[in-house]
Formats: C-alpha cells, sequence, structure tokens
C-alpha cells in the first residue's frame, strides 16, 4: 500500500441517503435494515456533508467564567504530544502477534463464537482462515478509528464555530489538534505497520453525516463527544488491555488521555445546557443518542470484512446480533462510558424514562452507576504520567 493511501479511501451509498435513516428503531435486530446499505465506491476522495449551523461569535472574553471547563482548558494545554516525537516508528509490527501473548489463537471473543453456531460458516475453518480473520478484524477495526477521528476532527471545529461560550471555543480548539493528531497516527500506523486499510463503514459514514448535518450546537457534542468518543474510549480501553504490541500500546495509551477529555468536555458542557431545555427537546436528544448506539453497534457487526473473506454475510452478521449478552463482553464494554454518561445528564431516566428502556434492549444498562467520565478524566493523563517519570529518573 502506497503512502496515503488510507486517506484517500471515501465511500458512497447504493440508495438515496433518506432512505438509509432508520428512523424506525422499534426492531434494532432487523439483519435486512442492518444489511441494506452497502459501500460501493471506494475511489472518491472527498465527501461533502452539508452543515447547516450558523457560526457564532461572542463578545463575552471572561476567561474562567465556566470554572470546569476552564481547567479541562488548561489541562489540554499542558498534555499536548507530538506523534512523530514521542512515538518509537522504528518498532516493528508484526499484526499476526498483535494479541495479548503473541497468541496465534484468534478463536476468541465475538468471532469466535461464531465458529459454535450449528450450520456457521466458519465453523470448519482452519487456522490459517482464521488468523486471516484476526489479521483482517485489526486492519478493519483500525481503519474505522481513523475515519471516526476524522469525523470528530471535523465536528470539533464545528464546536468552536457555534458554541456561544468562550470557555468552550478555548478548550473545543485545542481538541481540534487533539483530534488532528489522531488522524495522523492512525494513518501513519496503517500505512507503515499494518500496510492495509478498509473503507469507511456505512453506519459510522450517516452516523457522521447526521452530526455534522444539525444545526443545533448541543447536538454535535451529544453526538460526537457523548456517543462516538464515549465509545472510542471504552474500545481504545479494551484493545488496550488486549495488545501488547509496544507502539500501539503507547499510541492508544495517548490517544485515550486525550479522549477521556473530549468526553469529558461533553459531560461538563451538556450537563449546564440541558437542565433548561423543555421536556420535549430532551426527548428529541435521547431518541438521537439512541439512534446513535444503534448505529455504532451495527457499525462493529464488521460486514465488510465477512465481504473481504468471501463468506456469507447475512448468517454471521445475524450471529453477532443474536449473541448472548454473557458471550459478548467487547460490545458490552463498548457502551461502558456512554451509559453512565447519558445518566449524569439526566437523558436515561427524563421523562417517562425512555432512554433507561431503549439501553435495557441493548443489554447495556448495567453500566449506569460506572463513574462518568466528568469526574474520571484527570486519571487518564499519560503525558503528565510520562514527563513526570522522566524528570524523576
Amino acid at each position: 500500500m502506497t503512502g496515503g493511501t488510507v486517506r484517500r479511501i471515501v465511500c458512497r451509498m447504493t440508495l438515496d441517503r433518506d432512505q438509509l435513516r432508520r428512523t424506525d428503531l422499534t426492531d434494532v435486530n432487523d439483519i435486512d435494515a442492518i444489511l441494506a446499505v452497502t459501500n460501493t465506491d471506494v475511489d472518491e476522495a472527498i465527501h461533502a456533508v452539508r452543515d447547516n449551523a450558523e457560526a457564532i461569535f461572542t463578545w463575552d472574553y471572561e476567561k474562567g467564567a465556566r470554572p470546569a471547563l476552564n481547567k479541562l482548558y488548561e489541562k489540554a494545554k499542558n498534555s499536548q504530544w507530538n506523534g512523530e516525537t514521542d512515538l518509537d516508528w522504528s518498532i516493528e509490527v508484526d499484526p499476526t502477534k498483535w494479541f495479548a501473548g503473541g497468541s496465534t489463537d484468534p478463536r476468541f471473543g465475538p468471532e469466535g463464537y461464531l465458529a459454535t453456531m450449528p450450520g456457521s460458516p466458519v465453523k470448519n475453518w482452519d487456522d490459517e482462515q482464521w488468523t486471516q480473520l484476526a489479521n483482517e478484524s485489526l486492519t478493519w477495526r483500525m481503519s474505522q478509528f481513523l475515519h471516526g477521528e476524522q469525523g470528530a476532527l471535523l465536528c470539533t471545529a464545528k464546536i468552536v464555530e457555534t458554541v456561544p461560550w468562550i470557555d468552550a471555543k478555548y478548550y473545543a480548539a485545542t481538541q481540534v489538534m487533539d483530534e488532528a493528531r489522531h488522524v495522523e497516527v492512525f494513518a501513519k500506523y496503517l500505512d507503515t505497520k499494518v500496510g492495509d486499510s478498509y473503507p469507511i463503514n456505512t453506519h459510522l459514514k450517516l452516523l457522521l453525516d447526521d452530526i455534522i448535518e444539525d444545526s443545533r450546537w448541543d447536538m454535535t457534542y451529544l453526538g460526537m463527544q457523548i456517543m462516538v468518543e464515549g465509545l472510542a474510549l471504552a474500545a481504545f480501553g479494551f484493545m488496550y488491555q488486549l495488545t501488547e504490541e509496544p507502539l500501539l500500546k503507547k499510541l492508544l495509551r495517548y490517544v485515550m488521555a486525550d479522549e477521556a477529555r473530549h468526553v469529558a468536555f461533553g459531560v461538563l458542557s451538556l450537563q449546564e445546557y440541558y437542565a433548561g431545555l423543555s421536556q420535549s427537546e430532551i426527548r428529541e436528544r435521547q431518541e438521537f443518542a439512541f439512534e446513535a448506539a444503534v448505529r455504532m453497534r451495527d457499525r462493529f457487526l464488521q460486514q465488510e470484512v465477512w465481504e473481504r473473506m468471501g463468506v456469507p454475510v447475512k448468517p454471521l452478521v445475524r450471529g453477532l446480533v443474536d449473541i448472548p449478552q454473557e458471550e459478548n463482553v467487547f460490545q458490552q464494554i463498548l457502551f461502558s462510558k456512554i451509559v453512565p454518561n447519558c445518566k449524569k445528564l439526566g437523558l436515561l431516566d427524563a421523562g417517562d424514562a425512555w432512554l433507561r428502556r431503549r439501553f435495557e434492549e441493548l443489554g447495556v444498562i448495567q453500566f449506569e452507576d460506572w463513574v462518568d467520565t466528568g469526574a474520571e478524566y484527570e486519571e487518564f493523563d499519560a503525558v503528565g504520567q510520562d514527563r513526570e517519570a522522566a524528570a524523576s529518573s
């Protein structure tokens, strides 16, 4: 793969965009609805989305009027890192040894469970096929993280424009730099260490488009800072625990430190704003959060991997959706940051507790009492920890 290849990949959908919105989410496990769209063109270099928001100036320059946001801003200024010099890109990476302990047995997690299904297309796979699946899954997940980080880059630039508070504009500007750095390091890792990539998953792409198209600044916060970044923080943490590949491990540790601040930014900002919304406005945010959660769940069904592997997609996606909750730790843990943060914002139980019931249907409500990111982000200060250790050595 030549340099820059992963940055060229963009997709189109086979159907008109309005036809693709899952406005009826009464059956979140409708496999036909999940598979209704596919990527057909991976050669486009540009994807345009109409941004309907107004750019807002504020003449109130009082720094620190919102102390929690000001504290976050000061933290962000002191926690910047350089992807070129703070990561050791000379490390040789063997993607087949990415898993903990250099394990060569990829039959674990949701994909491994598929082999136990009666009549499963992967039931009789040999070691070579399972190893290929492990490598493809890694490449696919890293690719979706890359595309999601570019989505965060655009959304945070939009927040700088649209949020009315100067403290929030200051902090969002630091996040723009963070997201540019994340796009840079994930693209470089895929390009120079993995040597392959995947196009953006359709469900992720539609979600990012929805977030960018909405004219309301708080919806950008909710969609990106709480939902997308919250899931990413949990996913990065899961991968960090799983891998012993040193370059990826440090990359993830540093990215997680940034992501924790980003999610906290959403929690601290929206908690104040949502306190003044009407019940009907809150219900609209609940529905948006749930649709975002479903899209992100559907994204991790990795239908593009099954297509590349040349196996029937529908039964495998069906199998992943139907995995018993106790067997699908990965999918559950993805929501470990989203659910408590939604609770902190008052979205779980507002009105008739509509969002609580939806999260119960997804099997993720057990995370509601986990610590919210607005209270824990300082624990992720990898850059500060490393600088302190270097200074004392």
